[in-house]
């Protein structure tokens, strides 16, 4: 099986995501979770779970971003993932996400909410897709985009990589 990025982008009706690569939501419960039942600083409700088929090619980049839930990473095909995260403490780890375990990689992984996390394909050439899975589930409300200067104001030390893997 050969699938070209293209190929992807059709077949699984993928749009351009805001943090980069390309994206498609599969799965919004129809159950929800009152505010009332949420952590603080939720507005509103949210789903018990969504998930997102999630392309990224080697061209492009998933920015640093962050939401306030737990997101859960899948590997499904290609070459492997970088994912990079900042924990909201500064704590800086890099993680192999991909289906070679004895190099390490892993084929599923937590990113911890509230952490700024970022995700690059690590071989030329290529691109990787991938799910994510959130839960409670994903809204726009809870996703925060900074600027390259914002993120560097906070963390000055990782001034590299979030240079590196942020789009303004």
């Amino acid at each position: 099986m050969n699938y070209s990025i293209n190929d992807l982008i059709s077949i699984l009706d993928l749009k351009p995501h805001p943090e980069g690569g390309f994206f498609k939501e599969t799965y919004r419960s129809k159950g929800e979770i009152d505010e009332s039942s949420l952590e603080n600083g939720y507005e509103g409700k949210r789903n018990y779970s969504t998930c997102i088929y999630f392309l990224l090619t080697s061209e492009n980049f998933s920015a640093f971003h962050r939401i306030r839930q737990d997101e859960i990473w899948h590997f499904y095909y290609g070459s492997p993932i970088n994912l990079h995260i900042i924990s909201e403490s500064g704590r800086y780890i890099n993680h192999a996400i991909g289906i070679d375990i004895k190099k390490g990689e892993v084929p599923q992984f937590i990113v911890p909410g509230g952490s700024w996390f970022a995700a690059e394909v690590v071989n030329q050439n290529s691109h990787s897709l991938i799910g994510c899975t959130v839960s409670p589930g994903f809204s726009f409300e809870d996703f925060e985009l900074k600027s390259r200067d914002e993120l560097i104001s906070l963390f000055p030390d990782k001034k590299e990589i979030i240079s590196r893997l942020t789009h303004f």
